[in-house]
This record gives C-alpha cells, sequence and structure tokens, in this order.
C-alpha cells in the first residue's frame, strides 16, 4: 500500500497552496481559493486519521510499507524532502510541492535532492511577512544614498535569485545573578587666584541584580553568517506560534547544524551582557566608572527549537556575486555593495585637497 501524502493540495482543485503572510493564509494560485491554517491543519489530521485506519486494514490483509523510522517529525515526515549544496553543506528541507533550483547561501545550482531523513522537528515558528515583491522592492530602497555605490550596480543590476528560507533558532530560557563592584570618582576643580585645583573623591559602588530571559534566540546554522542575522534581528515575537508545516508551502527550511552544546555558551554570554549592562546603567552621578570585580551566575532553563523567516538575495555585478538576507517578518536588510573606487578616489581628493590647504595656512598664520 502506497503511503498517504501530506502535500498541502488545495481542497477545492487539488492544486498547490502557499502561505501568504500579509493574509496569514494558505492560498491557491489555480483556483484563488484560501484557507486558514488552522482550517488545513483539521482537514489534514482528518485525513491521517483516515490513512492510518487505511494503513490499519491494510496490516491486517498482509500489506504494509517501509517505516521510515520518524519519531520526531511523526507524520510530518511524510511529503517532506530535502536538499544538500555540494559545495557549502547546506541541507534544506521543503514540503512537496516547493523545488530548490538552487543553494540561498553560497548560490550554487546542482543543489542535489535526497531522502529526507527524521530529526528534531521544529517547536515554534515565525511565518513570513513580506512578500517576494516587497523583499524586490526592499532591495532597491537599499541602494538608494550609497554614494559610493557604482551607477551602473543599480541601473543594470537584476536579481539573480531570491529565495524564502526559514533558518534555524535555538531559544533559550534562564536567568542570571550578579554582585558586582565598581571603582567610581567624583571630580569637582575650585579656581584660587591663577591656579585651578581639582579634587577627586574614590568611591567604591556595589550593585546586585538579577534578570529572567525568555526565548533568548542564537541562530543554529553554520551556512548564515551569525553578523547577518544579528543585524538583521530582532524579531517581534507577538508572531512567534507553534510550529506546523502549513507555513512551509512556497519556501524553504535550513536544517540545524549547530547544536545545543555548541549555542549555549552564546546564550550564556547574552544574558551575562544584558545584565552587566542594566546594572552599570544604575551607577550614576559619578565622573568615572570602571567595574573592578564581578560574579556572574548562569541558570539555564528550558531550550526551544524554532524557525525564523530569512529572504535570501543574490545579484551578479561584474563577475561577482553579492548575497543580501532580509528579515522575512520586518524587512530590515544587511548585505555587502560593491564599492566605485573612481568615485572613493574622487572624494578623497574632494575633501583632502581643502582640508590640507587650510592646514598649511594655519601653519603659516601662527
Amino acid at each position: 500500500m502506497a503511503a498517504q501524502l501530506n502535500n498541502y493540495q488545495c481542497p477545492a482543485c487539488t492544486g498547490p497552496l502557499h502561505y501568504v503572510g500579509s493574509s496569514d493564509r494558505l492560498e491557491c494560485d489555480y483556483c484563488g481559493s484560501s484557507y486558514s491554517v488552522p482550517e488545513i491543519e483539521k482537514l489534514y489530521a482528518e485525513q491521517e486519521a483516515k490513512a492510518k485506519e487505511e494503513y490499519a486494514a491494510a496490516q491486517a490483509a498482509g500489506e504494509g510499507w517501509a517505516d521510515s523510522g520518524a519519531e520526531s517529525w511523526g507524520s510530518d515526515a511524510q511529503g517532506m524532502k530535502v536538499y544538500s549544496c555540494p559545495s557549502c553543506g547546506a541541507e534544506l528541507i521543503a514540503d512537496a510541492t516547493t523545488a530548490a533550483s538552487c543553494c540561498p547561501y553560497c548560490g550554487n545550482n546542482n543543489v542535489v535532492p535526497g531522502q529526507f531523513e527524521d530529526g528534531r522537528k521544529p517547536d515554534k515558528i515565525i511565518p513570513f511577512k513580506i512578500t517576494k515583491e516587497q523583499a524586490i522592492e526592499g532591495l532597491k530602497n537599499h541602494y538608494k544614498g550609497k554614494k559610493l555605490l557604482p551607477k551602473s550596480f543599480a541601473s543594470s543590476n537584476s536579481i539573480s535569485e531570491i529565495t524564502g528560507v526559514y533558518v534555524p533558532f535555538w531559544l533559550f530560557d534562564g536567568s542570571a545573578s550578579a554582585d558586582v563592584v565598581y571603582n567610581t570618582t567624583k571630580t569637582r576643580s575650585e579656581r584660587h587666584g591663577d591656579d585651578e585645583i581639582i579634587y577627586t573623591e574614590n568611591f567604591e559602588v556595589l550593585r546586585s541584580g538579577k534578570v529572567d530571559f525568555e526565548d533568548v534566540p542564537v541562530d543554529a546554522s553554520s551556512k548564515m553568517p551569525s553578523g547577518h542575522m544579528d543585524s538583521i534581528e530582532p524579531y517581534d515575537y507577538s508572531d512567534l506560534r507553534p510550529f506546523s508545516t502549513a507555513y512551509l508551502p512556497g519556501f524553504l527550511a535550513d536544517k540545524y547544524d549547530i547544536d545545543i552544546e555548541t549555542s549555549a555558551p552564546r546564550a550564556d554570554v547574552r544574558f551575562e551582557n544584558t545584565l552587566l549592562n542594566d546594572l552599570s546603567q544604575t551607577v550614576t552621578g559619578y565622573s568615572t566608572v570602571n567595574m573592578r570585580q564581578k560574579n556572574v551566575r548562569i541558570r539555564r532553563g528550558k531550550v526551544e527549537y524554532a524557525l525564523f523567516p530569512v529572504w535570501m538575495l543574490s545579484t551578479k555585478f561584474n563577475g561577482e556575486t553579492y548575497t543580501f538576507a532580509m528579515n522575512g517578518q520586518t524587512g530590515k536588510m544587511v548585505g555587502d555593495l560593491p564599492i566605485d573606487k573612481g568615485r572613493l578616489v574622487g572624494l578623497f581628493f574632494k575633501w583632502f585637497i581643502p582640508v590640507a590647504v587650510i592646514c598649511g595656512l594655519f601653519q603659516l598664520l601662527f
């Protein structure tokens, strides 16, 4: 008996459904029907129950299928597929209706389809809100105001690839408590005739505090530069919801390759830095403040696996590929741009020569 796959097809016409962030619904491009995520989940839950009944009947009749051993993903593993990039090693998950033609990280066009293997299923997801059209327009706006950008880059530029990718994150709960000692000074000056006397008082300031943290994100993909992810944060957690494969059609999902143990120290650092910054903000009214001693204690709590939306855009110019990342929820963008060396030299001489002349005149006069 063949497995009944949940490929998120339109109940009306069987066309593929894709998630649209602006409406928070799954829509069909063929007949125009749209459905809420709960509607589709209920429909496929009913189909899954029916498939189990058919499977039980088939087992009783001596017929069966190969068990993939999926445990964490369960029935959601059905209808999923994976693409591997031989260039950078990325592994991308997609539903059966979504195809990957190139790697969104390195641009390699030879991604290899493979067999989906079970692993840890995400706990939470923030769906895409920014559409592909908005992402393209956002890239054009990203070019504006860049004085050193070659004019031909923006005018002749065309996007070679644009892919919506769910990037894996670990969300850490925990707390940090600390006792901190600061060396501080207060300085005042008094003038006596022609003399100015400076008085400095030294103080020892003690601060203690505790901060509880929830859902502190640490990206779990080595393929996505951490600097890029830090730059397009923050995400609005009001859109954070329980994971459902209903949000995947039309997008790729990167599999995590950095485990919890490796990611935890980064969460610890964020806990500690946030607490120390909060404590230092309470030490006011001093001329100088220097931390002399600290005793920080980190308590680790729950960890959850989440997917956050990112648009990956790449464009080619003078034989080089430029890649940009956009927050798929807020539209915040980051990426490197080419520099017009001729304009850079022109700006240098435009400002350097007048400043050099003024400095020369100043030296002659004084």
